[in-house]
């Protein structure tokens, strides 16, 4: 079963049909080579196992995935101009879309509650965040995200399909539920209750925790401590604001009409674009340690050379 997918050439007249497909290539290219570069430097670096690293690694490895699952095909379709795309591999990318949105939520959450426990409670730190801990708080991050994305497309499986034609150039959910005959109410109220959940609990940790932070960046009297943390905690913010903003719009303009279908499909793509280049550059060049293993790790090269 072929869908069929926005025409290209109502957003890249044909003659910018291969500085479009360069750009994408080169942003793709730029997007793993920023993630990796912070996945390798903390991996191979021993002075970085901390949890507070170890939480991070996980963002770099997500925004690597997520760009996986659109720019491939997003660049081989504007390169041929072919827009159709397999039901099966749309579900695919659908599944790793949504993955990858979930998992973000996630990790954010995670290292929230980990700059809470060392601001706040820093001198049970070492006992709470031990490496037996954040083995459970990542291994039960995944799973849980994973059971939860594949019981959301499983609900999709068993609906006949009555039109080809999509209106995003992601595969999301929503635009995958337009595609079937019968089913929607049951996997809109799934899939609502779904978006509830991760933002609801990512809004809840990430408020609770911030709120005392403040409290103790404020009646703390080390100028050095509080500014150190206000910094770490306000790159945090930074991301995570990034995120949703990225999310709920595309999210909200696939229920109003009022939303452009332009500027709904740029969003829909934006979210495997902006947060992938921003999150390494933020949370990754800009923490002091990480970026002076970079900078280390980089000189070492060139005298070698």
């Amino acid at each position: 079963f072929i869908c069929q997918q926005p025409r290209y050439n109502v957003i890249f007249q044909y003659f910018y049909i291969y500085p479009a497909f360069i750009f994408g290539l080169i942003t793709y290219l730029f997007i793993l080579l920023c993630n990796l570069t912070i996945i390798i430097t903390i991996c191979l670096n021993r002075n970085l196992h901390k949890p507070m690293y170890i939480l991070l690694l996980n963002l770099p490895i997500n925004d690597a995935m997520g760009a996986t699952s659109l720019f491939p095909q997003l660049m081989y379709s504007i390169w041929s101009q072919d827009r159709s795309i397999s039901y099966p591999a749309c579900l695919l990318q659908g599944f790793f879309v949504h993955l990858n949105g979930g998992a973000s939520y996630l990790i954010l959450t995670a290292m929230a509650y980990d700059r809470y426990i060392a601001i706040c409670c820093p001198l049970r730190y070492g006992a709470i965040m031990t490496t037996n801990n954040l083995v459970k708080i990542i291994t039960g991050m995944w799973l849980f995200n994973l059971t939860l994305i594949i019981v959301v497309f499983s609900l999709l499986i068993p609906y006949r399909i009555c039109q080809t034609h999509m209106t995003d150039l992601v595969c999301y959910k929503t635009a995958l539920m337009k595609l079937l005959c019968d089913g929607t109410e049951v996997n809109n109220i799934f899939g609502l209750s779904c978006i509830i959940f991760y933002h609801g609990l990512s809004l809840s940790v990430v408020t609770f925790t911030y709120i005392h932070i403040l409290i103790t960046c404020v009646t703390n009297k080390q100028s050095d401590a509080k500014i150190k943390a206000l910094q770490t905690c306000g790159t945090h913010l930074v991301v995570f604001l990034l995120l949703e903003f990225n999310t709920l719009f595309p999210l909200l303009s696939h229920r109003s009409e009022f939303v452009p279908a332009f500027l709904r499909r740029v969003f829909s793509i934006s979210n495997f674009i902006f947060p992938p280049l921003v999150n390494p550059l933020v949370y990754g060049f800009k923490t002091k340690e990480i970026r002076q293993k970079i900078y280390t790790c980089f000189k070492s090269k060139i005298r070698s050379i």
